[in-house]
């Protein structure tokens, strides 16, 4: 049974929506102003809030943003009730994050479609979006509806690079959304010794360039094929369409696309501390778990991932092989024994 909050200080418009909710087979908590809805809703982190605009003590407006500080409040759904229906007042409303605005008086329908709306969106939201046009399209579909990112599918670009090719460097003001069709992509940067480190990897089916495009910077890394590549060109316009279609979608498509970036800090914090042995085996896990196949990449690829010199590389890959936990033969490296080489000692 779905939670709702209800924070309004009226008693009798209070109760009154109180009771068409439960009848609608919502569980409903109430309550009469801002203050102690907001500690109502820490206590029972309900699953949709709706919520009155002049209350005593905490308005609405105070409610929507002490829950926007909270990260186990801040995507709870919030629906505005209020008898203040002059257009400012809608748009400060849907500026703070708000996901619908009914005015006063309303009908039970019109209220029951809101909520049931509100509700569904936000469990699509919550699903785990698949990656490539697929999970775009989900995302669009969310929004409105309507036949998802068909322009892009029809009109869409596909551009192909050589293996060592370049797709963007560093430096340079960002574009285009990339998708990899086909063919792998690494990220890197280079230091003043032209030495390169490799920051991300990248799949069919995964997104390229969006830091940039987000942060509204220039790309802070140079992206280089790693084998022959097919990557479908989504422009800048149209990306920032979608993610201002809706906050909600923005938060997850931001979600989405930067679930990396713990990643890439756990990885920079053991190329810092991690040992030799330490270092190898998790870029050979990295690899393994990225492209879920035998690896088959250049030792100087590998050596970048892996942050340490090609020779270095070479010599702890040998004694993988004499202890059993890697096979290697033509170039590819197979891994026999996944528990060991992830769990080895610093």
């Amino acid at each position: 049974m779905k939670k709702i909050l209800l924070i309004e200080d009226n008693q009798g418009i209070r109760e009154n929506t109180a009771e068409i909710l439960e009848l609608a087979n919502y569980q409903v908590f109430t309550a009469e102003n801002g203050k102690s809805g907001i500690e109502t809703a820490l206590k029972e982190i309900p699953d949709l809030i709706i919520c009155d605009i002049m209350m005593p003590v905490l308005d609405g407006y105070g409610v929507l943003h002490l829950l926007h500080k909270n990260t186990a409040l801040q995507n709870i759904p919030f629906i505005f009730l209020s008898a203040k229906s002059e257009r400012p007042d809608i748009r400060k409303g849907m500026e703070l994050g708000a996901d619908d605005y009914i005015p006063k008086p309303f009908d039970e329908t019109e209220l029951l479609n809101a909520v049931e709306s509100r509700l569904r969106k936000n469990e699509l939201l919550k699903q785990e979006i698949m990656s490539g046009l697929e999970g775009l399209n989900t995302l669009m579909h969310i929004t409105d509806g309507k036949n998802p990112l068909q322009s892009l599918i029809d009109d869409r670009t596909v551009n192909r690079y050589r293996k060592k090719q370049i797709i963007y460097q560093e430096g340079n003001r960002p574009s285009r959304l990339y998708f990899v069709q086909k063919g792998k992509v690494k990220t890197y940067k280079t230091n003043e010794d032209g030495k390169d480190l490799v920051i991300g990897l990248y799949n069919e089916g995964d997104y390229l360039g969006y830091v940039a495009l987000l942060e509204g910077s220039v790309y802070n890394e140079t992206a280089e094929a790693i084998e022959d590549t097919e990557l479908i060109v989504i422009p800048r316009e149209d990306f920032e369409k979608l993610i201002n279609t809706s906050h909600e979608v923005m938060r997850k498509f931001i979600t989405l696309l930067a679930r990396n970036v713990a990643e890439k800090e756990e990885k920079l914090l053991g190329l810092a501390y991690n040992s030799l042995r330490k270092k190898v085996a998790e870029a050979l896990m990295t690899l393994h778990k990225k492209y879920n196949a035998p690896i088959d990449i250049s030792r100087e690829h590998l050596a970048t991932i892996a942050g340490t010199a090609t020779e270095s590389l070479i010599r702890t890959l040998s004694d993988f092989k004499s202890e059993g936990l890697v096979n290697i033969k033509g170039g590819t490296i197979t891994i026999l024994n996944e528990k060991k080489l992830s769990t080895l000692f610093n």
